[in-house]
């Protein structure tokens, strides 16, 4: 039998500065929050967030983007 497979935990990274760079479209709100040096640290979309099809157009479902509220927000 198979020894279970260990997965490394990811540590928590303190970042006193960031950027957040936002990505507006017709269709869709990207919000990306990034270290000084531009490496990704924390994503969320108006798809991310949950919203599909016309409403991710939103101004709603950009701010909920923006404020990367649940039900899903991705870490990187």
């Amino acid at each position: 039998m198979a020894k279970p497979k260990r997965t490394k935990r990811k540590e928590k990274k303190n970042i006193p500065h960031g950027h957040a760079h936002i990505k507006s479209t017709f269709n869709n709100t990207i919000v990306t929050i990034t270290d000084p040096q531009g490496h990704t640290i924390s994503w969320a979309s108006s798809g991310n967030v949950g919203f599909k099809g016309s409403r991710k157009s939103t101004p709603f479902a950009a701010q909920l983007a923006a404020e990367g509220r649940p039900p899903r927000r991705r870490r990187v």
